[in-house]
């Protein structure tokens, strides 16, 4: 560094040069419990691990081919209890280097300058800086409190003004708060002219999709999002999907790289789909160690508050920053939410096994010593 203010010409656009960038402390995390970034706590499918470590070497050399994955979504899909009500075909899927990258690709797609992305406030906190890049005007409308519901009468008013991207969080994080499929429709509907974007990461902690019900025809302005990080184990690799109308996928599309996913993702992905009942015997286990954990919580009357998703809000006694680093020091990993809107002084916990959970709910207690 030689000490020098940056020249003009080495500048970045204004939009880039005003953007405060989304950061994660994702380092230092290995061999820890990870309670902290909403993750699969146990691993992928041992099928997947295996597809893996056979895959071939001379593989490596070759630009990844995509051939089958998104057939392979649409079978994973149409197989579900809920099923499919409309066909989907290869065309209606979009592959992404993670959902993260999806978000980015939709925002650079149709976010302009001035235009207004509308959202809900707290939500997933890389919606901002995505539109941010594009020098678009931001509309975060609180959830109604208590209980972080939903601000649906605002937000229906609020699309009056036809927002050109409304991202919806379902259920959101960090606060679970959850819409039914019929009531993200009728936002769809009311909006026609404005891209409805439904970020469905946690979805099958909740079963609350839209993807059963919808008609892509009839919603031609409406993406679904989904991840195979949170239930499948596969954040590592990044994969993620939007599904939607033909055009409005193959828009998305065109703002990314032809081979932006990996071969090894693709590999893992063809596999984790196959391997459905892995999926749905961790998701289980979540579902039965939320339960616990909120008793727990429960009847020691600790503050909190948990809906959708696969993590729940704490309200420590002691400092968070206090509890989060003595929690760190036990080998557990938390979430600060400080400086959150409508959630500040909380901890999300993101929740794994029963036995985990058990592991972490020890620890808290012994932490939070006004218990």
């Amino acid at each position: 560094m030689n000490g020098y203010p940056l020249s003009d010409f080495l500048k970045a656009r204004p939009e880039v040069e005003r953007l405060k960038a989304y950061s994660a402390p994702l380092e230092g995390r290995r061999n820890l419990l990870r309670l902290d970034f909403n993750e699969n706590t146990i691993g992928p499918s041992p099928k997947v691990v295996e597809a893996i470590r056979s895959f071939p070497a001379d593989h490596i050399a070759i630009y990844p081919e995509y051939d089958g994955l998104r057939e392979a979504l649409i079978a994973n899909l149409s197989s579900s209890p809920a099923g499919l009500t409309s066909a989907l075909t290869p065309a209606h899927v979009g592959v992404f280097n993670g959902v993260d990258a999806a978000i980015h690709a939709v925002l650079q797609a149709y976010g302009a300058s001035g235009d207004t992305l509308l959202t809900t406030s707290p939500t997933f906190g890389y919606y901002a800086p995505c539109a941010g890049m594009q020098g678009m005007v931001i509309e975060a409308v609180p959830h109604e409190l208590p209980g972080f519901v939903f601000p649906l009468e605002e937000i229906r008013t609020a699309l009056l003004r036809t927002p050109r991207i409304l991202m919806l969080c379902n259920p959101n994080n960090p606060t679970g708060t959850r819409l039914a499929a019929d009531q993200v429709l009728e936002l769809a509907r009311q909006a026609q002219e404005t891209l409805v974007v439904v970020d469905e990461l946690y979805e099958a902690f909740t079963g609350d999709s839209v993807l059963p019900s919808v008609d892509f025809e009839a919603f031609p302005n409406l993406l679904v999002l989904r991840s195979l990080a949170k239930t499948a184990g596969l954040a590592g690799l990044r994969i993620g999907f939007a599904l939607g109308h033909p055009d409005l996928v193959d828009r998305v599309g065109r703002v990314t790289g032809p081979y932006d996913v990996n071969i090894l993702a693709v590999t893992a992905a063809m596999e984790a789909l196959k391997d459905q009942d892995y999926t749905n015997s961790y998701v289980r286990e979540v579902l039965r160690a939320r339960n616990w954990i909120v008793s727990e919580m429960t009847h020691m009357r600790i503050k909190h508050h948990v809906d959708g998703g696969n993590y729940l809000l704490v309200w420590p006694r002691r400092s968070v920053e206090a509890v989060e680093a003595e929690l760190r020091a036990a080998g557990i990993l938390v979430r600060s939410m400080s400086g959150k809107p409508q959630i500040n002084g909380s901890l999300r916990i993101s929740i794994g096994t029963t036995e985990q959970m058990q592991r972490f709910w020890k620890a808290y207690v012994a932490i939070d010593s006004e218990l």
